[in-house]
This record gives structure tokens, C-alpha cells and sequence, in this order.
């Protein structure tokens, strides 16, 4: 069926209720196109619209619990022209069947080394927010899902629009690329494109509608 084992809750066409079980989870993260070790560190450069951005994502060994799910936090920081704008944990967790799950992030954009908002932080359970899936387990073409859920302040969607693409970094050269097309209804003008390598996780991502950024995988340490 469409979708493999995407609960179909998880669909964007379906009403969304996701049941979440904490027994059925784990933080033994290896889905091949979104694997979270510990130690993992990916650093993405712009060009564009996105020249001068540098997003450097880090896999800690801590962990968060949500809704009684054991979460991986991952480090997440914007830097633009060597001045983080952006700094963010996010906590993810993997089902039984392989699904990556996205449980919630704390973010404080910056300006001068000073907090100015942290609007965009959710966490599951909390308010209403749900969970979402980050990258499903069978991410077949045409599987459409959310990532997130939180009415108002954070509606990512994606499908999957292609797989076994090749893509060229400074870093290598990736055959068996997973492609998602992401955006959410909170800005509908607005698209991307994220380019997922087995084994790595993301080595590109590039705006398709609303400007013409793209920042690329340029060092990448596994963990």
C-alpha cells in the first residue's frame, strides 16, 4: 500500500491524530537517510539567497524525554557570516518500524549574541503540538507526511519526489539519494527541496519556489 508502514495518520490527507506508544520506540536511530549516531557532524554551506550561512548539525549523546519517549537531541546552529542567527535542539526518536519521528525543538534566533525570539519552539504533547514523522520508513515516491504539527506556528509537510538521484558535494558524490519536496501552509509560496544520501542524511537543500537559495553538504564527520 501507499506508504509502507506510514501510519496513515501520519498522511497529510488524513486527520491527525498519531497514537504514540513509548515501548515502541528507540533511540538507536539508523534509518539510512536519516541516521542519528552520536557524535555525527554535518556542516552545510549557502550560496544564493543563502551565501554567507553556515549550519553546522550535531548528533549529542544526551537525550530528552517527550511524552515518554526517550529522544536523541541533535545541536543545531545558523551562522551567518561567523554569527550564529539561529541556534536549536531538536529531539527525534525511531519506531519499531523504522519511522524517524520529530518530537519537538527548542530555537532562539539571535542578533549581536542576543536572544531576540524563540517563536518557533514546540514540544509534542504540549499545547496541543503533535509529533511528525522526519523521514518514513519506506520512503516510497509520492508518500506524503508530517513532519511536525503544532496548528499555527509549525505545519511542515513533505513528499517524496524522487529516489536514486546523484548528487555532487565538496565533501563526495552520493548515488542513492532520497529527494523530498518540504513546505508548510503557514507560507505557501514558499518550497524546498532536501536531498537525503544513504548512510550520510542531508547533503543538499535548495528553494524551488520563494527565492533561490541552496546550502550544500561541505564537511561531514560520522559518529
Amino acid at each position: 500500500t501507499e506508504g509502507g508502514s506510514l501510519p496513515a495518520a501520519l498522511r497529510s490527507d488524513a486527520p491527525y491524530a498519531p497514537s504514540i506508544d513509548p515501548a515502541s520506540f528507540t533511540t538507536e536511530i539508523d534509518n539510512p537517510y536519516f541516521p542519528l549516531r552520536p557524535g555525527t557532524r554535518w556542516v552545510l554551506t549557502g550560496s544564493g539567497d543563502s551565501e554567507g550561512e553556515i549550519t553546522t548539525t550535531t548528533v549529542l549523546e544526551e537525550t530528552r524525554e517527550v511524552m515518554g519517549v526517550t529522544c536523541v537531541v541533535v545541536h543545531d546552529e545558523v551562522a551567518v557570516d561567523g554569527r550564529p542567527v539561529e541556534i536549536t535542539s531538536d529531539w527525534y526518536a525511531q519506531d519499531a518500524d523504522g519511522n524517524v519521528w520529530y518530537f519537538g525543538e527548542e530555537t532562539a534566533e539571535y542578533e549581536d549574541g542576543k536572544v531576540t525570539s524563540t517563536a518557533g519552539s514546540w514540544e509534542a504533547g504540549v499545547d496541543g503540538a503533535q509529533p511528525g514523522i522526519i523521514m518514513p520508513a519506506h520512503p516510497d515516491v509520492g508518500v506524503t507526511y508530517r513532519q511536525e504539527f503544532y496548528a499555527g506556528e509549525a505545519e511542515d509537510v513533505a513528499k517524496v519526489v524522487e529516489l536514486g538521484q546523484s548528487v555532487s558535494t565538496p565533501v563526495g558524490t552520493y548515488d542513492d539519494v532520497l529527494v523530498t519536496e518540504d513546505w508548510t501552509p503557514l507560507e505557501p509560496d514558499v518550497r524546498e527541496r532536501k536531498f537525503y544520501a544513504r548512510d550520510v542524511g542531508l547533503v543538499r537543500e535548495e528553494l524551488v519556489e520563494g527565492g533561490s537559495g541552496e546550502t550544500v553538504l561541505t564537511e561531514f564527520t560520522s559518529g
